[in-house]
This record gives C-alpha cells, structure tokens and sequence, in this order.
C-alpha cells in the first residue's frame, strides 16, 4: 500500500437531469483508494452544504481530508455538464469557487512530503491562489503525476511547459500531446515521436498517452508498452481518464510491471466509461473478469 496525495479541484458535476460529486483529483483519489491506498486529498470547498456534503462523500470512502480547507468567503465548486450521442463530455465552469482558494498548510506540506506520489491537473493553475500552493508543493514531492487536463480558457502553455518540467509523470490524451508537441515546436505527425519529442524536451522518463476506445500508449524508462484498447458501449466517458491515471499510478508505484499497469489501467477505464458518472463501484474481480490481465 502506497501513500498518494491528490491535489486540486473538488466540485459537483451537474448533468441535465441529476448532478454527482467529481473534479479530476478526486476522482483519482478515489479510485487510488478503492484500490487499498493510503489516500489524501488538499483542496477546498465552501461552507455550504455542497461542501458539508462532499467533506462527507470523502470521509466516508476513508481518504483523508485534514487538508481540505473550508472557506467562508468562496462557494463549493459546480460545473455544468453537457453529454453528446456518443457520450462525450463538455464542461462549463464558473470562476472563482472555493478550489481555486486553496492555501499553502503546514498540514498539506507534511502530507506531500510523506507521500510515495503527488498527483495534480492543469486546471488548478486557473486562478493564483491555488497555482501558488500547487508551486510550493512540488518543491517537496517525492514523485509528481502531472495530468494534463485542457479546459479553454483555463491554460497557458507557457504555465504547462513549466510543469511539464518539473513532474516525474505526464499523462495526456492524444489531442493534447499533438497540441502541446506543436506548440513546442515538434517537426513529427507520429505519435510516438512526438512521445518521445516531448520527453526529450522535459526531461521526463514517463509519460502516458491515452487514446480514447483506442487504448493507451506509456513510455516507461526509454521503452513503450501498448494496449489497444476495448470494445464496449460508452454510457459517459466522465471520469473515465481519472480512473485510468489512478489505476496505472497504483500499479506502478506499488511494483506491477508497465505492461501490466497499462493493460488495468485502459480495463478500469473502459468499465468506468460503461457506466454512469466518474466513481463508479468497480471490483477487482470485474476487472480481471473483464481483462483478463
């Protein structure tokens, strides 16, 4: 069991017809715990009963929330989701909330510094408060897990590049790697080119490119593993990548060879894709049933 600190944002996913706890962090965090690790969230939400709620959800899964700050000046995090035909998700999200207000703790110092990894998203770096915090924090990561999450016009490449640099761990999809690949300037079209283009240019032996139904790529201490991905029918791809990251980080850090962890890690992500909202109940028997890894 390995202890995994996920940092960022907290919220409400509110769909036509119902709304359900989220935020990328989150949502890996509790699939990191769902998986018997010792998990702890740094965030913030509002005094309100939004955030008494989520304070609640966290509890009760048993990650630890000690650095959960609640805020009285800002309100719990909402984002409006819009689903397409095929399942895909798009976001609305209003700033500021109560996540984009996390401080620097002497309580959140101490976790990051005892913890086997540190997780994180782009989308944290939107507002100074939290950006500032998150800086502070990777000065004492052991391990820092860099999901890069696009949300227009919540980034700045400039910002991305810097953190791209300082993580042990990039994760993106591949929309985002070519993006990103551009921006910095890549002559390749190929993917695991522009993989290793990008791990060149950062320095970062490990790096993850998701493919949607196609599966994932990870290059790995300067060799690829591939998994091509399984068929099923989406019911909402919300949390799906959340899922995959949690459940690849958990492999890896607790010793599982890359091949394997990829192999999990794109199964959990299809069976959270099968199902409804981003923390589905997913054992680990389902799993192997499913994959056969």
């Amino acid at each position: 069991m390995s202890k995994i600190v996920c940092f960022g944002e907290v919220l409400w996913d509110v769909f036509p017809t119902h709304k359900k706890i989220g935020g990328a962090p989150l949502n890996v965090a509790v699939r990191l715990k769902s998986f018997n690790n010792d998990v702890a969230m740094i965030s913030a939400v509002g005094n309100d009963v939004l955030g008494k709620t989520i304070l609640k959800y966290i509890n009760d899964l048993k990650i630890n929330t000690e650095a959960v700050e609640v805020l009285e000046e800002f309100t719990t995090g909402e984002v409006a989701v819009s689903l397409n035909e095929k399942g895909a998700a798009t976001y609305k999200i209003v700033h500021p909330k109560a996540w984009d207000k996390i401080p620097f703790t002497a309580k959140s110092s101490e976790l990051v510094k005892q913890a086997d990894a540190f997780v994180f998203g782009s989308l944290i770096t939107r507002d100074d408060v939290s950006k500032n915090t998150l800086y502070q924090l990777l000065e004492l990561a052991k391990y820092a897990v860099f999901d890069v999450n696009l949300r227009a016009p919540f980034y700045n490449n400039e910002i991305l590049i810097d953190l791209m640099c300082k993580a042990d761990f990039i994760k993106f999809n591949d929309d985002e790697l070519y993006e990103i690949s551009a921006f910095l300037g890549s002559p390749f079209h190929n993917l695991e080119q522009n993989i290793h283009f990008i791990a060149e240019k950062t320095k970062t032996a490990h790096i993850c490119v998701t493919k949607g139904e196609h599966g994932a790529v990870l290059l790995y201490n300067h060799q690829l593993y591939y998994n091509s991905g399984y068929q099923i029918k989406v019911k909402d791809t919300v949390g799906s990548g959340d899922s995959f990251l949690a459940s690849l980080i958990s492999k890896l850090i607790n010793g599982a060879s890359p091949q394997k962890a990829i192999d999990f890690a794109c199964a959990v992500g299809a069976l959270v894709a099968e199902k409804e909202g981003a923390n589905p109940i997913i054992t680990e028997k389902e799993i192997l049933d499913f994959s056969r890894v």
